[in-house]
């Protein structure tokens, strides 16, 4: 049986993993949407619904594997689909599409950091309040504020990583000519099976967690320099 505690903690990871996820994807479908592709609009992804956005393995069983493994919290929802041909500039609009999602889980770090910040000041002066002492308070606090602001800037940095089919690979769309910009889509449609198998049984066979490593040393810096927390 799963202690209290551990449910509590997967109940409070999920409640804020799914608008990571989800306000992630619909900025991208926004970004591609103020460039001109209906694609998002039209297939009802522009939704802050999660189950519009779910992803079986990204989104359920990924995020649990890590947290059994006890590694960073992250994963993916179901990509926005968008077409680069409705863009001006292809290069450029899928640069700028790919990077909104990790822009948006920054923005929701910051929103996050500035709610914590914001209590410094009465947790001092009002130890004696009944509303800062409940355990509602307390979870939201302690528990929820750090894991948010966490786990958005995992996906942020994980998400730049400059390799197929993460965000951080739009940007190579920029150096490419034609030729190599329709290899580069084709690369894309297999690439995100083989890395996630990558990042899992890294981890398991060789006891070795480059992701991990990468994401404490940006997230985990990040989120200290931000929030008013220990992490």
């Amino acid at each position: 049986m799963f202690s209290s505690t551990y449910v509590i903690y997967v109940i409070i990871s999920i409640l804020c993993f799914v608008p990571a996820i989800v306000l992630h994807e619909v900025a991208h479908g926004f970004a591609a949407a103020r460039l001109g592709d209906p694609t998002a609009k039209s297939r009802g992804r522009l939704s802050l619904n999660p189950l519009k956005h779910v992803d079986p393995f990204g989104t359920v069983i990924l995020p649990m594997l890590l947290m059994l493994m006890g590694g960073p919290v992250f994963g993916y929802a179901k990509p926005v689909p968008y077409n680069p041909m409705y863009f001006k500039n292809v290069r450029q609009g899928e640069a700028i599409v790919g990077l909104a999602g990790p822009a948006a889980n920054l923005a929701m770090a910051l929103v996050g950091a500035a709610v914590a910040w914001a209590f410094v000041p009465m947790l001092a002066s009002s130890t004696s309040s009944p509303v800062l002492n409940s355990d509602l308070f307390y979870y939201f606090y302690v528990l929820f504020l750090p894991q948010f602001i966490l786990i958005n800037l995992y996906l942020m940095f994980f998400n730049l990583i400059p390799i197929p089919p993460l965000d951080g690979s739009s940007v190579i769309a920029l150096f490419l000519n034609d030729r190599m910009l329709h290899k580069y889509y084709r690369i894309q449609q297999y690439a995100l099976p083989v890395f996630m198998a990558v990042v899992v049984l890294v981890p398991y066979i060789f006891h070795f967690n480059p992701i991990g490593i990468y994401l404490n040393a940006t997230a985990g810096n990040l989120a200290s320099l931000i929030a008013p927390f220990y992490f």
